[in-house]
């Protein structure tokens, strides 16, 4: 009965479009070739909702109307689609796109998933709806690592979703927040998605990572933060966790420092360390141990105390040197290379060019000897004024010349700001709670977040790190990222001939399947040029008199329905190239509208009838949880992104500031 519904679904929207374009045709005075284009574009999404392969569909139907619309011309449509598949395989920007999802399917097979879950639920125990919290955050370092939206939301709902529903979670929240979290992988970088829409709108991918950094962070923060209040408020949909559920199991060695000294970490390792442990567990703990929990406790500290050198450095750096300018107007012949190079350091004697000795000036000033052999300086002494002193105090000799170069004054450092010293502070407070909270279970679920989540923050850093501070293109840093998804795969002890063989496989078949798509909405957008269907759709548009708000509604609007039926790959190839022409119209800025696009088709993973986040969880869910029950879940998260999109566009800043700081 569902599927029939569904189905019903489906068919009513295939009629509309049907119906649309037959009363397009049927109204206008003379059937155009700009006419053609417009019911092209609708036949396009009805073969795509009957589940036609959309590349394929897309060439097809190119081929096939700018051939009618030629009069049957092969030679002109056989160009048209070697031109545009030429053009569009020849970005360089795409080289990226196998890099970075080899590095998702390496990761993804590093087992990493399973330990990040579940240091992060032990270190979240106390936050209300720790599980759905913990899942969002789960997703988001994930999804940012592998940004393959179907493994992810597959992976924890393996994971997560049965220990949500053991704990007496609604399913619907747990729903939610596993295939919205697992969404976040097409938003936050590195993203396939926003390298399709650069590639696209023909917009920088990097100034495209670097504004949909804090968008991306931003909605995970209002998930989480829906998921606390929701918590708070309604308790009884996800109970906290038991003491059972909170149990952190010690080392042997570790329990008997706990039970004869102390359960803080740091002074009870200190004392065992220098002989407080009494009697037989004074041969049972071993130093090298203590020396182990000792350093994983230090780690903190170490790092604050980098990050504090570090920050006084850049903080108390000295201006440019000052350079003093020397007095103008005296004739004087330029020193040579060497005499240049002793006359700017100053102090004691110089040679001559000629080889003689040269007296040294004395503090007024004075006649210097000119070198000897040289009768034109012999005739005519001239008067020099002698460098300034250095900062040091070192008193100068005078150059040959009567014109010395300008000597830099050493500048020192500056006093360190008060916001520096705020931050240090602040952090100072930081550390002395920190190792006050520090018991020795905390100090094992810290171990375990040393093994997880640091091992793929790092690895995230230094990709992103990379192309957002200009380090490395998008291509070179997802060439450094699937060598560190292999090192991990190494570390972890996941790496073999079988994973490798798998990872490689599915590499090449997302590829191609992103490289016939590109090929396909190549050949489309320019047989819809060509049939003028831009053209018509352009004057339909500016006939309005829209304003630009008016212009960025209706756009957004229709991106948010198209993700009813269609997913973000067809949203992208197929409509971004009608849109992208109409924004200099409005002086909107492509970045920016790509930014609002990204979050945008977060909901195309969550809108029913094609809402694959769905489809995926409901494949691995217990036969208990209906599909119905799973949309459910997904409609909060739905308004959650649409209230992002609203944020972003009232302070455009969260997504433009950081690419305006970075590279303008």
């Amino acid at each position: 009965m569902k599927v029939r519904k569904e189905l019903w679904f489906g068919f009513v929207i295939m009629g509309l479009i049907l119906a649309g374009t037959l009363f397009m045709l049927l109204s206008a005075p003379e059937v155009t070739n700009g006419h053609l284009g417009l019911m092209m574009l609708g036949l396009v999404v009805v073969a795509i909702m009957l589940g036609f392969p959309t590349a394929f569909t897309l060439m097809g139907m190119g081929m096939i109307f700018t051939w009618i619309a030629y009069e049957e011309n092969t030679s002109k449509t056989l160009t048209l689609m070697v031109q545009s598949a030429f053009k569009v395989m020849g970005n360089d920007v795409l080289i990226s796109i196998p890099l970075f999802v080899f590095m998702g399917y390496l990761v993804e097979r590093a087992n990493l998933i399973e330990k990040l879950f579940k240091s992060l639920h032990l270190a979240m125990a106390r936050v209300p709806g720790s599980l759905a919290v913990a899942t969002i955050f789960t997703c988001a370092v994930f999804a940012t690592a592998t940004g393959i939206v179907g493994a992810v939301v597959t992976l924890m709902g393996l994971l997560a979703f049965p220990q949500m529903i053991k704990g007496g979670y609604d399913v619907r929240i747990g729903a939610g927040a596993i295939t919205a979290g697992g969404c976040l992988g097409i938003l936050i970088p590195p993203s396939v998605m926003l390298i399709v829409y650069g590639a696209t709108a023909g917009v920088s991918v990097v100034q495209l990572y670097a504004g949909a950094l804090f968008p991306g962070l931003m909605l995970a923060g209002l998930y989480v933060i829906y998921v606390i209040l929701l918590a708070k408020l309604k308790p009884h949909l996800m109970p906290p966790l038991s003491m059972a559920d909170r149990f952190v199991p010690l080392p042997s060695g570790t329990e008997q420092v706990s039970q004869q000294i102390s359960n803080t970490a740091l002074p009870a390792l200190l004392r065992a360390l220098t002989g407080g442990l009494k009697g037989p567990a004074n041969q049972a703990v071993p130093t090298r141990h203590l020396l182990q929990q000792l350093g994983a406790a230090l780690l903190p500290l170490l790092v604050f105390g980098a990050v504090t050198a570090l920050s006084w450095h850049l903080n108390t750096r000295p201006a440019e040197p000052v350079v003093t300018m020397a007095p103008m107007g005296s004739e004087t012949a330029e020193p040579a290379g060497a005499e240049a190079a002793e006359q700017s350091s100053g102090g004691g004697l110089q040679e001559p060019p000629s080889g003689g000795l040269q007296e040294p000036a004395a503090t007024g000033g004075g006649l210097q000897e000119p070198p000897a052999g040289t009768a034109s300086a012999a005739a005519a002494p001239v008067p020099i004024t002698p460098p300034e002193p250095a900062a040091t105090g070192t008193p100068t000799t005078p150059a040959a010349s009567a014109t010395p170069a300008a000597p830099v004054v050493a500048a020192e450092r500056t006093s360190p700001t008060r916001g520096y010293w705020i931050g240090l502070g602040v952090g100072a407070l930081a550390m002395v709670a920190f190792y006050a909270l520090l018991s020795f279970q905390r100090l094992e679920i810290f171990k375990m977040l040393l093994a997880s989540f640091f091992p793929l923050v790092v690895l995230i850093l230094a990709v992103l790190g990379s192309i957002v501070l200009g380090l490395a293109t998008p291509t070179e840093a997802a060439a450094v990222g699937a060598f560190g998804g292999f090192l991990l795969a190494l570390a972890y002890r996941q790496f073999n001939l079988t994973m490798l063989k798998e990872s490689v496989f599915l590499t090449a078949k997302t590829s191609a399947m992103v490289c016939w798509l590109f090929v396909g909405s190549a050949i489309f957008s320019a047989a819809f040029a060509l049939l003028g269907g831009q053209e018509l759709v352009e004057r339909w548009v500016l006939s309005m008199n829209l304003s630009k708000t008016e212009f960025l509604l209706l756009s957004q609007v229709i991106i948010f329905v198209l993700g009813w039926p269609l997913e973000w790959t067809e949203i992208i190839v197929i409509f971004m190239p009608i849109f992208i022409p109409l924004l200099d119209n409005f002086g909107v800025d492509p970045l920016f509208f790509g930014l609002l696009v990204a979050l945008n088709l977060q909901t195309a993973f969550l809108s029913p009838p094609v809402a694959m986040a769905a489809f995926y969880l409901k494949g691995v869910s217990p036969p208990h949880v209906t599909l119905n029950q799973i949309f459910a879940g997904m409609l909060p998260f739905m308004g959650i992104q649409v209230l992002a999109i609203f944020l972003l566009y009232q302070f455009p800043a969260i997504g433009l500031w950081l690419p305006q700081v970075l590279y303008k």
